[in-house]
């Protein structure tokens, strides 16, 4: 598109949102002569009036010219609807954002995407199954998208960065106000070992405000070919991107929990809807129509040889997750002889301790 950076002027005026964004767009069919039009133009297309304040606020303040730079030095890209590598599930949806800003990968926006959900007061049960579907998924080379909240989110990305697989990282801020700010060092880690991307509609200093989450959510389930809710309260906002998913035509997968858990109301809710309710993560390989054959995890390391003792603790391992007591138990072995098995696997990576003695299997 000719005149971008006057189409992220007009991207910085309060109250424009995407789709009175495009519309004006396509009355004045150039974003220059939209910037620098009349206001009378501006009425006479019935743009609400607080809008057309803020534009001729901005017109007296802002250098469009000057917006592009300020974007390089701050190390964020961005792509437009007018791009030919825009993401293409999101221009699908019916209110897609008209500019993305990023940081990371720009490729990474085509890849096939599953998004992982769920609630921020994460359970022992939830991290687990989080971490379980979520290390199998980006091993079988799906692209991880969640939110980057505390909870399941911010368990979602890292597996995915566990077994080098390909993240992306939805925000309900700017790019230059990371939220919660605990996740600064995971966005680092996302976008400098080139396994994904971090973006976000946004403004990049606008902070993460409560009415902004609804806006991000879209986003999560418009990149994705399904959506996995592996934890969530009845209440949690993670079902309102389950939500999104339904209307855009997505997929909605639900893990369901302990019936005696807060946490597990939401999914279970779900489920009562007509979410698809899933055990394992092959069960949404499956439904997806893909297939395991070049995956990221152990399988494809040919000169890996495993002892007796390890390949006895891997198939219990496949059943679950375990504590090293109850591994002990089923393959009736001493706690020394499964420690040492379970430290070497876990510097294979075939193994993750998840604290507290319990062990997941990867891959």
């Amino acid at each position: 598109m000719d005149n971008i950076e006057y189409l992220l002027a007009l991207h910085h005026v309060k109250g424009l949102g995407p789709i009175r964004l495009k519309l004006l767009l396509e009355y004045f069919s150039d974003s220059k002569v939209a910037w620098e039009a009349r206001r009378s133009e501006w009425e006479g297309i019935n743009v609400a009036r607080s809008v057309i304040e803020d534009w001729q606020r901005l017109k007296a303040t802002l250098k469009p010219e000057s917006l592009v730079e300020e974007l390089n030095k701050s190390g964020i890209n961005f792509v437009t609807i007018f791009d030919a590598d825009y993401p293409a599930p999101l221009k699908e949806i019916h209110n897609p954002p008209v500019v993305l800003y990023f940081k990371g990968d720009r490729s990474i926006f085509n890849t096939l995407c599953v998004a992982v959900v769920g609630t921020r007061k994460v359970t022992g049960y939830g991290s687990l199954v989080t971490q379980k579907f979520t290390t199998h998924l980006a091993s079988n080379r799906l692209t991880i998208v969640s939110g980057l909240a505390r909870g399941v989110d911010t368990i979602a990305h890292r597996a995915a960065l566990e077994v080098k697989g390909k993240t992306i990282a939805v925000l309900g801020g700017g790019l230059n106000k990371i939220f919660p700010p605990e996740n600064e060092r995971l966005v680092k880690e996302i976008v400098d070992g080139g396994f994904g991307a971090v973006t976000s509609e946004f403004l990049p200093d606008e902070p993460s405000l409560p009415g902004n989450f609804p806006a991000r959510n879209r986003i999560i389930s418009g990149l994705s070919k399904a959506v996995l809710v592996t934890e969530a309260a009845e209440d949690s906002g993670s079902l309102i991107t389950a939500r999104e998913a339904i209307d855009q035509g997505r997929e909605v997968f639900a893990i369901p929990g302990p019936i005696t858990s807060d946490q597990s109301f939401g999914t279970a809710a779900l489920i009562k809807q007509g979410a698809r309710l899933v055990t394992s993560p092959e069960e949404i390989i499956e439904e997806l129509g893909l297939d395991q054959i070049q995956t990221l995890n152990f399988k494809n390391k040919p000169n890996l040889e495993l002892s007796d003792v390890e390949r006895r603790v891997l198939e219990v391992l496949a059943l679950d997750n375990r504590h090293v007591d109850e591994i002990c138990r089923q393959v009736n072995l001493p706690v020394s002889a499964v420690s040492a098995a379970l430290i070497k696997m876990e510097i294979y990576g075939l193994v993750k301790n998840m604290g507290a003695g319990v062990y997941l299997r990867l891959g």
